[in-house]
């Protein structure tokens, strides 16, 4: 699978953004997509995850109620709507794909995209 991330940029607390993903390369009725950030110095986390076949979603804590990620199988991409964003949130934001429905941990994930900067100024 290849990925490419895009949609990040400056934005001040309590804006919102919209990360969107382009996936292509095989069939996506296996494959979990995720949305990982790493900020620096820190280890990469993981956000979000979604199934392309019935949708169903994982969260992080810290973004739940925030952040909604989705997908739109005709066009293949993945999308993270990011609501009410703080600092904290700012990070280099990544999109990730496995067959692994439920894991957090980024060694399960076989393909990465480029990442796309999200900055939340206070």
């Amino acid at each position: 699978v290849q990925l490419q991330a895009f949609g990040g940029g400056l934005v001040q607390a309590g804006g919102s953004l919209r990360l969107s993903c382009a996936a292509s390369g095989r069939t996506f009725s296996s494959v979990v997509m995720g949305w990982f950030r790493q900020a620096p110095g820190k280890e990469r986390e993981f956000v979000a995850s979604i199934t392309w076949t019935g949708g169903r979603t994982v969260y992080i804590n810290s973004v739940k109620e925030r952040f909604t990620i989705s997908r739109d199988n005709a066009k293949n991409t993945i999308y993270l709507q990011m609501n009410s964003l703080k600092p904290e949130d700012t990070a280099i934001y990544y999109c990730a794909s496995t067959e692994r429905f439920g894991t957090r941990y980024p060694g399960d994930f076989d393909s990465w995209g480029q990442g796309t900067q999200v900055t939340v100024s206070s």
